[in-house]
């Protein structure tokens, strides 16, 4: 049985493997699951601004191991949006985020917002319109 070489993507090659804290000095890298050292071949967090703290401490999973699976199908339009998104956070804000963690931070988001205003929140109003 021939064995498949795990290759690093480019994202992985040009990332900064530390980040700075509040007060300048360099953050510690990602530990391993017995924290000797860094986790091998995982992205550590990337945040250059803090987030808004949604409602009832609801929160992305970011970045972890994700055991569940959905599938959504989108348009080709929408992708390209989803991409000029993704690209334009690392281009103006020095975010490097794949497309899964994209649509899990909109999905915390929308969902809180959901949770804090109900009715009056935008998921409601947009669905409403249909």
């Amino acid at each position: 049985m021939a064995r498949r070489v795990s290759l690093p993507s480019a994202d992985d090659l040009f990332r900064p493997t530390v980040e700075p804290d509040a007060t300048g000095a360099q953050g510690e890298t990602e530990q391993g699951a017995d924290g000797a050292g860094p986790a091998s071949g995982k992205r550590g967090p990337v945040r250059a601004v803090p987030e808004p703290t949604p409602a009832k401490g609801r929160k992305p999973s970011g970045r972890v191991r994700h055991d569940e699976k959905m599938t959504v199908y989108i348009t080709s339009d929408e992708l390209l949006e989803i991409e000029h998104a993704r690209l334009a956070l690392r281009r103006e804000h020095g975010l490097a985020v794949d497309r899964g963690r994209l649509v899990r931070e909109a999905l915390a988001l929308v969902l809180a917002d959901l949770e804090a205003h109900g009715a009056e929140s935008a998921l409601v109003r947009r669905l409403a319109e249909e």
